[in-house]
C-alpha cells in the first residue's frame, strides 16, 4: 500500500471504535461498511486477522478485536487499554 493510501489509517480507526468490548456485528457492519473498492476496510481488518467473530447470549453475533488488532493498536501507539 502506498503511503497515500488511506485504508491503513482507518483500519486504526476501526479498531479503536471497536474498543476492548465486544459490539454487535450489524452494529459494526452499518457503521463501517462500504461500497467504494479502494477503502476495503473492513476486509483489510479481517484479512490482516485484526478482527475476530464471535456469539454473545443476547446479542448474538459480535465482533471483538483480536489479539493481533490489539497489538498494531499498541505499535501504531494509538491503543486503548483492554480491560484486565
Amino acid at each position: 500500500m502506498s503511503q497515500s493510501d488511506p485504508v491503513p489509517a482507518l483500519v486504526l480507526d476501526l479498531l479503536e471504535w471497536i474498543g476492548p468490548e465486544p459490539r454487535p456485528y450489524p452494529e459494526v457492519i452499518e457503521a463501517w461498511r462500504t461500497s467504494c473498492p479502494r477503502l476495503p476496510v473492513w476486509e483489510e481488518a479481517n484479512a490482516r486477522g485484526f478482527i475476530t467473530h464471535g456469539r454473545s447470549t443476547g446479542a448474538g453475533a459480535v465482533v471483538s478485536v483480536s489479539p493481533a488488532g490489539i497489538a498494531h493498536l499498541q505499535a501504531s501507539g494509538r491503543a486503548w487499554r483492554p480491560p484486565p
